[in-house]
């Protein structure tokens, strides 16, 4: 089937009902390559990844409001930011009406996290996924974070949001540092997917999700997203996907062995991890 798709010639004389026809095809089967984002489209983008950094609690109206009265000649409607919103996976902090239509149930779960008293690693891991810009376009990056000691242990990027992309990275952290308690994730499409609870089920991993529209119930993911942002992001802006993981790459290290968290006590994430000083390379960065 896949053989036969290349064989459709969108310039052809004959209509694409009428090759499929010949072709013993369905017409439906037919899937057509994406129209890339228009240069205005990703510039939009990256300022709204901007403001929401400094001002998460802006939702679609506001942010509309923001992009109209910047001094470059953008007129927006609210649909265009909607859209956009949706694409980079972005929700405004605070409580807002129920106007989503809810998934399957059975691949829901609640928030375990409001009563439990996290005192040792592997115990929470929290996920997420985040917008990342980049001079010639943008990537998604995912991340997995260790509760107690803000250690990461496991981070990928990809320029699709796909349940496969984030299992593949949780497989190899599991595998490294071995499986945790709970893992804590928001209700998107990648974490209430069959796959990826059957995984977590599989490996008794207990499943934890926000409740819907609360992105402060996974908070500390969050603050890693602003840390990483300013840290690196916004002041060494990436030429591309290749560029980009190799300054990740070299951040998360620093992230990891280097940067002191003022929250668990002003030392490095690792050394908290470990509970030991942990043999590393370092990077550039200085704390």
């Amino acid at each position: 089937m896949k053989l036969r798709k290349k064989w459709i010639n969108p310039k052809s004389n004959l209509s694409i009902r009428r090759q499929c026809l010949l072709l013993s095809l369905n017409r439906s089967s037919l899937s057509y390559k994406a129209k890339p984002l228009s240069k205005k489209n990703d510039h939009i983008m990256r300022l709204i990844d901007q403001q929401y950094m400094r001002t998460p609690f802006y939702g679609i109206d506001r942010m509309t409001d923001y992009i109209n009265e910047l001094p470059y000649g953008y007129e927006v409607n609210i649909k265009r930011i909607r859209r956009l919103y949706q694409l980079m996976d972005l929700r405004a902090i605070g409580p807002r009406p129920r106007t989503t239509i809810p998934g399957l149930k059975q691949y829901k779960h609640p928030y375990l996290l409001k009563d439990i008293n996290v005192t040792k690693c592997n115990q929470v891991w929290a996920i997420d996924i985040t917008y990342i810009p980049t001079f010639r376009g943008h990537m998604y990056l995912f991340a997995i974070i260790d509760l107690h000691s803000r250690f990461i242990v496991g981070w990928s990027i990809s320029n699709t949001m796909t349940t496969d992309w984030c299992l593949d990275c949780i497989e190899s952290a599991v595998k490294k540092y071995g499986k945790p308690d709970v893992i804590n994730s928001d209700q998107g499409a990648q974490f209430t997917s069959k796959a990826y609870t059957d995984y977590l089920k599989q490996e008794q991993i207990k499943i934890s999700m926000d409740g819907k529209g609360r992105a402060i119930d996974n908070i500390f993911i969050e603050r890693f997203w602003r840390t990483v942002k300013q840290e690196y992001v916004y002041i060494n802006r990436p030429n591309n996907g290749l560029e980009l993981y190799n300054g990740l790459e070299e951040y998360m290290r620093f992230y990891n062995y280097e940067r002191n968290h003022s929250t668990i006590g002003k030392m490095p994430p690792a050394l908290k991890y470990y509970n030991r000083k942990p043999i590393f390379k370092q990077t550039r960065y200085r704390a």
